[in-house]
């Protein structure tokens, strides 16, 4: 589908990144770039986000390029949203939407399915009213995957009655999780989580360490089904370990709450590996999302180790680091080369006896 990108540059320091970002996210929905078009503001417009000149302005390259369909990289309010519409004539999907199109063109599992559509149907359920009468000749493609075309046309009642089965559906999923890992706990297995920012490496390094075939490309949002293998690692023992979805910079709140039931294997995790694209001019700036995550999540106080891959491309060599105290904080590996895995897995051994211990130690007061 072609299409044109609006870029808003609102002074912040990571617009480059965010603005990068946004086109490998349209890219992956599978979008065919036709023009793009930056606007420059102190603070969003209330009615149009861009202003009426940039929006004049955009509307012009929108139909000198042929564009399909207009792509926004900021959350637009439905008013905002409805307004670009009418204005470019075109569909407008705004950053929220993409991310949750990308997922409903990746989520592969009946629980990933689940999610997705609980997560659409909530950002759209805001949506529905006298938006797409201009649009009907307007079918398919980004933005519009998952519940589809006919759910756009329900009433909020029977949006709402769809919203509450898929919760409780989760919920039962929700359920279930929560059996499986209480079998485990009292088997004394670790659990083992890796976390981190999406398209960091998560699923080459947990292929790596665990044999296992999971899918994993250069790609926003390769993995969106928590995958889980049970391996044994000399001096821990048998240990679980998951691969979950990554997080983005601004991920949408619909989709934190909808991925309720994935991202509770990270909040019950022993130890979360915190898997780092060392290669990455933004790993700073992407290690403080992925913190501020896991605080939304409430994992923020479960132990993690750093995990910098890709050090292939950066140059570095394998290595263990040390804070201040001791304690392993930082490992150096390359899951696609299989260099510094016998240090990661050493300190798993390490981390995870700590984790042990606070939690024994937690269990006794």
């Amino acid at each position: 589908m072609r299409a044109l990108i609006i870029n808003v540059d609102l002074g912040k320091p990571d617009y480059q990144a965010h603005a990068d970002e946004f086109l490998m996210l349209a890219k992956g929905a599978g979008a065919q770039i036709v023009g793009t078009v930056v606007a420059r503001r102190a603070r969003p417009d209330a009615a149009l986000f861009i202003g009426t000149g940039k929006l004049d302005e955009a509307v012009l390259v929108a139909d000198e390029a042929d564009a399909e369909i207009v792509l926004f990289d900021q959350p637009l309010t439905p008013g905002q949203q409805r307004n670009l519409e009418k204005g470019f004539n075109r569909r407008v999907v705004d950053r929220v939407a993409l991310i949750l199109d990308i997922f409903a063109l990746r989520a592969k599992s009946h629980e990933g399915k689940l999610q997705v559509e609980l997560a659409q149907l909530q950002h759209l359920s805001t949506r529905l009213t006298r938006m797409w009468s201009h649009l009907e000749r307007q079918r398919g493609g980004i933005g519009m995957r998952g519940p589809g075309e006919a759910q756009l046309e329900m009433d909020r009642r029977i949006i709402g009655d769809k919203v509450r089965l898929l919760k409780e559906r989760l919920e039962k999923v929700q359920r279930q999780r929560t059996t499986q890992r209480r079998s485990r706990s009292r088997g004394s297995i670790l659990s083992v989580s890796l976390v981190g920012y999406t398209n960091a490496g998560k699923s080459t390094l947990f292929n790596s360490l665990t044999r296992a075939g999971a899918y994993a490309a250069d790609q926003l949002f390769a993995t969106l089904d928590t995958t889980t293998r049970r391996i044994w690692i000399e001096g821990a023992g048998q240990v679980v370990i998951s691969d979950t979805v990554g997080f983005i910079r601004d991920l949408p709140p619909t989709l934190i709450a909808a991925f309720r039931a994935t991202l509770e294997e990270t909040v019950q995790a022993d130890l979360l590996l915190h898997v780092v694209d060392a290669s990455s001019p933004q790993r700073d700036e992407q290690i403080a999302e992925v913190d501020k995550v896991l605080v939304d999540i409430g994992a923020h106080e479960i132990p993690r180790i750093l995990v910098y891959n890709k050090i292939d491309e950066a140059g570095y060599e394998p290595r263990v680091e040390r804070n201040e105290h001791g304690t392993i904080a930082r490992v150096f590996v390359s899951a696609l080369k299989r260099a510094g895995l016998d240090g990661l897995r050493g300190a798993i051994v390490e981390s995870g006896q700590i984790a042990g211990n606070n939690a024994s130690n937690i269990e006794n007061v």
